[in-house]
């Protein structure tokens, strides 16, 4: 019965120890130095036509003294496709991140994009787009009834 019991405690102990070296090596483990400011965090497209170009730039510096390295951009859905430079940003370079949004959907546009760096400050930074995609009208064809089917003869 001792020994089950020492080696019981010995386990914990060692259990114990275990963990205490790993959150030791991680407190170690030093800070990046790099930055990203964006000269912009929102882009409002004001009110567009359904179809038009929806696509829009964010620029951004690195303005920390370690490159900066964007490991993921994300939109909030699938009609906000960001595009990122994926080789590291030297100190003081500048960068452009790209977004399109599709502006087949009418109404309201108020989407983000999610970028992943190794920033000190904001890894997690959220850029938004925002504005209102108008229907474009159909212009009446010379020859068709209004429910688009050609006339008939009496």
């Amino acid at each position: 019965m001792k020994k089950a019991l020492l080696t019981l405690c010995f386990a914990a102990f060692a259990f114990v120890a275990s963990f205490a070296q790993e959150a030791g090596a991680t407190a170690e483990k030093p800070a990046s130095l790099a930055e990203i400011t964006f000269d912009k965090e929102v882009h409002d497209y004001g009110t567009i036509k359904q179809g038009a170009n929806g696509v829009c730039e964010f620029k951004f510096k690195n303005t920390g003294k370690e490159p900066l390295i964007i490991s993921n951009a994300r939109g909030s859905c699938g009609c906000t496709v960001p595009e990122w430079p994926k080789e590291p940003i030297k100190p003081g370079e500048s960068g452009i991140i790209k977004v399109s949004y599709d502006t087949k959907r009418v109404g309201p546009i108020n989407k983000s994009v999610t970028i992943s760096s190794n920033a000190k400050t904001n890894p997690e930074k959220v850029l938004r787009i925002t504005g209102n995609v108008e229907a474009v009208q159909e212009e009446a064809f010379p020859g068709k009834t209004s429910d688009g089917a050609a006339p008939r003869a009496n």
